[in-house]
């Protein structure tokens, strides 16, 4: 089975807290805080793995998680880093953001390793927090939450040329004359329904990568038959072969099937539609009445246009060699740069700890609201009835510009402020 399309969810690890503990040594009877600091988080982590040309692993397993990080201990002992994964991908996979699309990261070109998610860091322990006028600290720093995502994995082919046309023109045949590809053939509508990629090796040149795309049909472009499954493997190529039955085996017209495929490329992206097109005219094995060859009428129709036509027997193999010659010619053209497709999501931007804390005034209930991913991490690890846990808190306050975000409200002596489940009175 060939799978191109999953959907996952990963999820990197959670830093370790920080450890609050005391030296309790004999003869040492005001020991200093020695709480250890919590291991980071494991990243998670996408490789490209040359042998894997499928997404179907992805159907079976769909949950991802990289490892915790211990939590510190005492004796200033730091906890456990979190074990990264490591998820192995084919190349030309595309990872997009599910809920909107939006591409994150294309494992193709020079891309063959990423650090999508970062584990969190691990907690500061306790010791860190003692100063002249604390010298025991009873709090420590918890660890960064792990960050979180939904994924829609995208597999696009990566080949030089994209064999198209309907079903049964002799794209298969093609493909496995000229290259070692081991195509399905038989005489039935979609044959071909996955993409079937092969070298093409030329005497006195590099070669190219071909994929036979499975068989469009009109209406492809809106996800009729398996359109979408099939448009989608096109988008990398940089040439397209147009196939057509010239002799109309199949009782269709050659001419208006290479304006129904255009149409369908035109719709599903213009730009795959404007690429270099070389029309091959298969089957002339089995026209009969050459004073009314269909090849010249197709070729009076396309060539104006600057799309070369080149008749081809699949099955015998004759006029093939010029018809590679003349692609290869035209790659040269074109460079060799593989296409990547660019990145629109950024993860990172996402996590909490570079989200910023909003300051507002509630005029109906006459009170102002703090709140904050990092604020509300903050509460999470001080200690509000100690007093000195109350002026570090101060501290992180002013630190973080809040207390003159509020005095730019008009904050006065004695209002209310409410930060989460907290209120506090303001004095300057």
């Amino acid at each position: 089975m060939f799978a191109d399309r999953a959907r996952i969810f990963v999820r990197s690890g959670k830093g370790g807290d920080g450890h609050v503990s005391f030296r309790r040594e004999k003869y040492v009877p005001a020991g200093g805080p020695d709480g250890g600091d919590g291991g980071h988080g494991g990243d998670v982590i996408f490789e490209v793995d040359e042998g894997l040309n499928t997404l179907i692993d992805f159907r079976n397993t769909r949950k991802y998680k990289a490892g915790d990080g211990e939590a510190g201990g005492k004796r200033n002992c730091r906890g456990k880093d979190g074990a990264d994964i490591v998820i192995k991908v084919p190349p030309g996979t595309v990872l997009r953001e599910a809920g909107s699309g939006q591409i994150i990261t294309d494992m193709s070109g020079e891309n063959r390793r990423v650090v999508l998610l970062t584990g969190g860091r691990g907690g500061n322990g306790n010791q860190h927090y003692a100063t002249s006028t604390m010298q025991a600290p009873k709090y420590a720093q918890p660890g960064q939450p792990a960050q979180e995502l939904e994924l829609l994995l995208e597999l696009k082919v990566i080949a030089d040329v994209g064999l198209v046309g309907f079903p049964n023109v002799g794209k298969s045949t093609l493909l496995a004359r000229v290259t070692n590809a081991k195509p399905k053939i038989a005489n039935y509508p979609f044959t071909t329904l996955n993409p079937n990629l092969g070298v093409v090796d030329l005497e006195g040149t590099s070669g190219f990568v071909i994929a036979d795309i499975p068989g469009l049909i009109e209406g492809a472009s809106e996800g009729v038959g398996l359109g979408y499954e099939f448009l989608r493997h096109i988008e990398r190529t940089k040439v397209i072969i147009h196939m057509v039955d010239a002799a109309g085996t199949e009782g269709r017209d050659p001419i208006a099937d290479i304006y129904a495929i255009n149409r369908e490329l035109e719709a599903y992206n213009p730009e795959i539609a404007a690429r270099p097109q070389i029309i091959a005219a298969n089957k002339i094995d089995a026209i009969y009445d050459i004073s009314e060859s269909p090849v010249e009428a197709i070729r009076a129709e396309f060539e104006p246009k600057g799309i070369p036509v080149y008749p081809i027997s699949a099955a015998t193999g004759k006029g093939v060699k010029e018809l590679l010659y003349r692609v290869n010619e035209m790659l040269k053209n074109l460079g060799q740069e593989v296409t990547v497709f660019e990145r629109e999501y950024y993860p990172e931007s996402m996590a909490g700890e570079d989200m910023p804390c909003t300051v507002e005034y509630d005029a109906k209930e006459d009170v102002y609201v703090v709140e904050g991913p990092k604020i509300e991490k903050m509460l999470g690890y001080t200690n509000l009835d100690s007093e000195k846990g109350f002026a570090f808190f101060q501290k992180f306050l002013k630190e973080a510009g809040i207390l003159e975000e509020l005095e730019a409200l008009g904050i006065q002596d004695g209002d209310t402020v409410r930060i989460y489940g907290l209120q506090f009175d303001y004095y300057k």
